[in-house]
């Protein structure tokens, strides 16, 4: 008891210095901020796209089923405990506690390989995995030449399938920015008024919306900015559109705390091939 009424005193003291700091040069507010956010619990999130077999094809972006099944043995042994979105906003508005050492393990695109590959792995560790894929891409492969793991993307039945297993979160990605023609993901183009980039994309994320709806009875609430491009013009859209969070590609540890605002632009570290879990774990500064 003693040591506890010890311990807050000093961080009160620290706060306090902080903040008297902050008078001083001006930035009370910022020191605040920053004292609020290292408050909060420490979240990575891991950021995979596709898992395939064949060395020669693994890079930065696809990793072997062998390297994901060594990342979850890494993260279960360290004590680490799997969370998604829904978690968050859990513990964002005070509906239940986050686990000890929460990563949330996200997969970007929809590839087939996520449904061969990381569902039965993420099913074997009994782990959570949020999937997020791209609905034009959806459309293609579930109307034909689908279950190619090394090229197709998912069918609307395997999302289906994966989102009723509890083991699987889906997201958006977007129905159809997931491009570099005309406009890079979906960032605003430099002549682009703002009112019409706007209507785009609420038009292209509303898509999306309802029909992964349709298909899982559930709305995604994070948008997965595709290649990372955040326009802050996308912001207000993201909220019209009903979204309580979103994911970027800036690496960082995200800090959650019971201010929902801390759930809009979490950072995520790229999984490459070519390093064991230790190597990569220790890179990012996980323990």
């Amino acid at each position: 008891m003693y040591l506890s009424i010890k311990i807050h005193r000093v961080f009160l003291f620290v706060l306090s210095s902080v903040l008297l700091a902050g008078c001083f040069c001006g930035g009370t507010v910022a020191a605040v901020r920053q004292a609020e956010k290292k408050s909060g619990v420490p979240l990575p999130i891991l950021m995979y796209h596709s898992v395939l077999r064949e060395s020669r094809l693994q890079g930065a972006y696809v990793v072997s089923p062998q390297t994901l099944e060594s990342d979850f043995v890494w993260l279960k042994e360290n004590g680490y405990h799997t969370v998604v979105v829904r978690d968050l906003l859990d513990y964002v508005n005070g509906r239940a506690p986050l686990p000890e050492k929460p990563v949330m393990v996200t997969f970007d695109d929809g590839f087939y390989n996520n449904y061969y590959y990381a569902y039965p792995i993420a099913e074997k560790y009994h782990a959570k995995i949020i999937i997020s894929p791209v609905g034009f891409y959806t459309d293609q492969y579930t109307n034909g030449d689908a279950d190619h793991p090394n090229y197709s993307y998912l069918t609307w039945g395997e999302i289906e399938e994966m989102s009723r297993s509890g083991v699987v979160e889906i997201q958006n990605h977007s129905y159809q920015m997931h491009s570099t023609k005309g406009r890079y993901g979906s960032k605003k183009r430099k002549r682009e008024s703002k009112s019409a980039y706007q209507a785009a994309l609420s038009l292209d994320l509303s898509k999306m919306q309802a029909a992964v709806l349709e298909h899982t009875g559930q709305a995604p609430t994070s948008f997965v900015y595709p290649f990372g491009a955040v326009s802050k013009e996308s912001v207000p859209v993201l909220r019209e559109v009903g979204f309580q969070s979103s994911m970027n590609c800036m690496e960082k540890i995200n800090f959650i705390t019971h201010d929902p605002e801390c759930l809009f632009g979490l950072g995520r570290y790229l999984r490459p091939a070519g390093l064991s879990s230790d190597a990569y774990f220790q890179k990012i500064g996980l323990k």
